[in-house]
């Protein structure tokens, strides 16, 4: 019998779960709650034993913050380690000239004053008030350290005390259904491209006067109204109804390409190019998209391959509510989607989904940053090679219809991409004299040129060339590891048709809708007995679950969501037990669910539970 026990990998992980959550809600009642500000950012990261720069503060904060969720928090503290001892006294001895141990006023206020991110006088009174309990006008400042310590780890305790008092309230006041709130699976990731108002992981504080225990028995206090499914799923690729084949004449179809790219965000939203499609006449069409191999080496190919790369096509629209669902994925062929039917005459587009199971941020230690330019003979500045590899790269996502050069549309998605600006004409104008270009278009080689100019410009600073990469998906170790560049193939049988690029944003409340009305309409729909406003629909394909949650209600309700039974499953939400909430009359994407092993057998059991 294989044990349940979880190794220390798992223990590690839900402790630190649990110490964030911990932090978490001394500042704020849920974990729902967002920070809505850099000083709030801040309090709450002092309160987990951090000590964050402004500098540091502003690298998580920026001008076009206005919220950061306790998922977002979670990651800052995996990035910035708690400050130790050591860290604190080697910065005290750097202004202890004597090295007698003390530290005057006046010593620590030149320092604090004048050097590194200065504080204002008011600032260094406090801490000198606060520090010299004696009042002789020094600092012992090994004291402090040792008094610094200890007042971070009883601040962590004691929240750690009260989320553990505040378990135990929920736990008699809910019945043995509520134990799971205190658990979490391996990571808690925000969660891409769920429905219209989606929430994290919640907390369930009780009100006051709440927390007393029932008289009645804990099973009478556990009948909530609830709706529980079991789905088994055979491996991948072993039924023949979900599997995509090409009518044997496709050759002869009338046939467009064009390519796009999948971009993962600070905040784990997922952003993708959209595209519209002009059918001219009622036609047989295929449609099929999968991730690009941009690796050199055979035997490697590139790390997004497995991300799951899917699209729903809907009528031209002008209302979200009257808004026609043509079609959507449903069919696959190793790591090609697609759809097969009849296109009536009209306007379409072609939103390109991935459901954020397999394309979500992973924690990856690089020891040594990739150098980008470096001087050559007289001084003069090149790219290195592993830069220009990189750039080709980029070349191929950015190059949508495949030709070999950019268009001033194609290089406009860059920029957007990279700088949030657009290039207008006469700067284009001015582009094409001075990089090289074939057909009014820019070659690889002119693209190249352009991000040298760029460094020189910079006397050789890479940052600005940084910014660029890592908007496009690479790390500091030259790895595309947040994008997943796709192909988008249009067959059709009786007509030409016309695709084109037309937008590159975040998932958006026309792909939530369509998310939700294909899983309403071919999905089993299950009423939550004692709450008959409440409907769950589950869709299943060969290869994809996706449970959308109906509230029909004129007031929110909670839902906990637990799928701690599921085997073999990897959720879009990153945890196994949650809880959402639902606005009044609205429909809202739970999860979606795809195998972790394809190659073997997998179980979704779910229970969704109304909490309030």
């Amino acid at each position: 019998m294989q044990s349940t026990r979880p190794n220390s990998q798992q223990m590690d992980e839900s402790d630190f779960y649990t110490n964030c959550r911990a932090v978490y809600l001394t500042m704020f009642k849920s974990s729902l709650e967002n920070i809505t500000s850099k000083e709030q950012l801040c309090t709450v990261l002092q309160q987990a034993g951090r000590n964050p720069s402004q500098k540091t503060l502003n690298k998580y904060w920026g001008p076009k913050t206005s919220k950061l969720n306790f998922d977002d928090f979670c990651e800052i503290l995996r990035k910035e380690k708690p400050t130790g001892r050591s860290e604190l006294m080697q910065a005290f001895r750097e202004i202890d000239v004597n090295g007698d141990g003390f530290i005057t006023h006046s010593e620590l206020y030149k320092v604090l004053t004048s050097k590194g991110e200065r504080m204002t006088r008011e600032e260094v009174k406090a801490i000198i008030s606060a520090a010299d309990t004696n009042s002789d006008g020094k600092l012992d400042y090994k004291e402090f350290c040792k008094l610094f310590m200890s007042t971070t780890e009883v601040c962590q305790k004691r929240a750690l005390e009260r989320l553990e008092a505040d378990n135990k309230m929920r736990r008699q006041q809910f019945g043995s259904h509520s134990e799971g709130f205190s658990k979490s699976s391996l990571s808690h990731t925000a969660n891409p491209s769920l429905g219209t108002n989606q929430q994290a992981e919640m907390d369930v504080t009780p009100r006051k006067g709440e927390g007393r225990s029932s008289t009645r028995p804990s099973s009478a206090r556990s009948r909530r109204a609830s709706v529980s499914s079991t789905i088994t799923m055979g491996a991948s690729g072993g039924s023949k109804t979900g599997k995509l084949l090409m009518p044997k004449s496709v050759q002869d179809w009338h046939h467009t390409v064009l390519k796009g790219c999948f971009f993962l965000e600070e905040d784990g939203e997922i952003s993708s190019h959209q595209y519209r499609l002009d059918v001219p006449q009622t036609s047989t069409v295929c449609l099929t998209i999968k991730p690009i191999n941009l690796s050199q080496v055979e035997e490697k190919p590139s790390s997004w391959m497995s991300v799951d790369t899917m699209f729903f096509v809907v009528k031209d629209h002008e209302d979200l509510d009257d808004m026609r669902v043509a079609c959507f994925t449903e069919l696959r062929e190793k790591e090609k989607f697609g759809w097969k039917g009849e296109l009536s005459s009209g306007v379409y587009y072609i939103l390109p989904f991935t459901t954020g199971c397999r394309l979500k941020k992973k924690k990856k230690n690089i020891k040594e940053q990739a150098q980008l330019v470096y001087r050559g003979e007289g001084g003069k500045l090149a790219l290195t090679k592993e830069f220009r590899a990189a750039l080709s790269d980029i070349f191929e996502v950015i190059d949508l219809d495949g030709n070999g050069l950019l268009s001033l549309e194609e290089y406009n998605f860059f920029e957007q991409r990279t700088s949030g600006e657009k290039c207008d004409e006469e700067a284009w104008a001015v582009c094409k004299e001075n990089f090289d270009t074939k057909k009014n278009e820019l070659t690889r080689q002119g693209f190249m040129d352009l991000n040298l100019m760029e460094a020189i410009d910079r006397n050789g600073d890479p940052c600005d060339l940084w910014v660029t990469l890592e908007s496009m998906g690479f790390n500091r170790a030259l790895e595309m590891v947040e994008a997943c560049p796709f192909i988008l193939d249009a067959h059709s049988e009786e007509c030409k048709l016309r695709l084109k690029a037309v937008n590159l944003k975040q998932s958006s409340k026309v792909l939530d809708t369509a998310i939700c009305k294909s899983v309403m309409a071919k999905g089993e729909a299950k009423v939550m007995k004692g709450s008959e406003s409440v409907t769950i629909y589950t869709y299943k394909n060969d290869f994809r679950i996706t449970s959308v949650i109906a509230n029909k209600a004129n007031q929110k309700v909670t839902i906990q969501v637990n799928s701690e039974q599921s085997k073999n499953c990897l959720s879009s939400r990153g945890i196994s037990i949650f809880a959402v909430e639902v606005p009044p009359r609205s429909n809202m994407v739970c999860q979606h669910v795809l195998p972790v092993n394809e190659r073997q057998e997998w179980i979704y059991n779910c229970t969704e539970s109304l909490v309030a």
